[in-house]
């Protein structure tokens, strides 16, 4: 009987316990002894996505921060699969932003192209660029704006104006073709 009582109380908690634990207090200690035995795993999951060590470790980093709310708010029936999933969709979320800043720079890689390639030899002042920005609905405008000359993020853009993606990705689009069109317009008065 006394060594049953002994044991008991030297007895490792359980993640379900754990993660009450955590939810009560939010000690950082408590969520760290559920996260680490479990690194290794998540390490791999990252790897598999991001095909490269040093972003996985990152990864594994970040995921641990985002673990730091998500884990207090989040109902977890199955700690092991709950934390596969989070580590997996931010891995695709990296991928996702990897891809709109790839695809970004190859389209303002053509635009720049395309703009050399029709392009008079003497360069339009500047003036003519920001008068046809100011042509621009609002909404082209303040994206064009953000995108190509603070040359901040899809997500940056997002988050500041409070645009839907979608909206962001079509005012960036159409913008962009309304400025062209304008370019070539003071192109053709200037020749």
């Amino acid at each position: 009987m006394f060594l049953k009582l002994f044991r008991k109380s030297d007895a490792v908690p359980s993640e379900t316990e754990l993660l009450a634990q955590y939810r009560q207090t939010g000690d950082l200690r408590i969520l760290g002894q559920l996260y680490e035995p479990n690194m290794e795993m998540l390490y791999a999951v990252c790897y598999k996505y991001l095909t490269s060590e040093d972003a996985a470790k990152d990864a594994v980093m970040q995921v641990f921060e985002e673990l730091v709310n998500k884990a207090r708010t989040h109902e977890i029936s199955n700690w092991k699969s709950w934390l596969h999933s989070v580590a997996k969709n931010y891995c695709l979320m990296q991928l996702r932003s990897r891809k709109e800043f790839v695809d970004a720079q190859r389209m303002e890689s053509e635009d720049r192209l395309h703009l050399v390639e029709e392009a008079p030899e003497e360069p339009l002042p500047l003036k003519e660029l920001d008068d046809c920005l100011k042509k621009l609905n609002r909404e082209q405008q303040q994206t064009v704006s953000l995108f190509f000359l603070q040359e901040k993020s899809y997500r940056q853009i997002v988050e500041e104006t409070g645009y839907e993606l979608n909206q962001v990705k079509s005012y960036l689009q159409n913008g962009r073709r309304n400025l062209k069109l304008c370019m070539e317009a003071q192109v053709e008065r200037f020749p």
